[in-house]
């Protein structure tokens, strides 16, 4: 099942529950992905294309979390952990700290990367190997203890 009918179906379910959050946060999603579409001039997009947005809207969201917690905003704060919780689910399984050190390793001895300077060429090579199952900056963290 794609991630649209997916979306259409859990929609569907949302509207017949009346859970009024979880439709607005489906809609948005959904609305992001065809705007995607429409952008690029396609009626079906790749898995890899779905992954990315769904990336961008967990971004986004974590972005404005951690804005609004700075501002002292609890109320869009856990608001956006609950839709947070709803895009996680549409999201692949987040790789573990132990596989994720494990292929920075990798990465590193494939490149052959032996400084800081070089961390430019192992994210390059990591990041489509983790694309959607860990976040960015955990990753370049990682890249970091190993270059050093």
């Amino acid at each position: 099942m794609s991630l649209l009918e997916r979306l259409n179906k859990d929609m569907i379910q949302a509207m017949k529950s009346k859970e009024k959050d979880k439709l607005s946060v489906i809609r948005m999603v959904k609305a992001s992905l065809q705007n995607e579409a429409i952008k690029q001039g396609t009626q079906v997009l790749t898995e890899d294309v779905e992954l990315t947005i769904l990336s961008r809207e967990v971004k986004q969201r974590k972005d404005s979390l951690h804005e609004f917690d700075k501002a002292g905003r609890q109320d869009l704060v856990d608001k956006l952990r609950t839709e947070l919780a709803i895009v996680g689910q549409y999201m692949p399984k987040q790789l573990s700290e132990v596989e994720l050190s494990e292929i920075v390793i990798e990465t590193i001895a494939e490149v052959g990367a032996k400084s800081k300077a070089e961390m430019g060429k192992v994210m390059a090579a990591i990041m489509p190997k983790v694309k959607g199952k860990a976040d960015g900056a955990l990753v370049n963290k990682y890249v970091q203890q190993h270059l050093s």
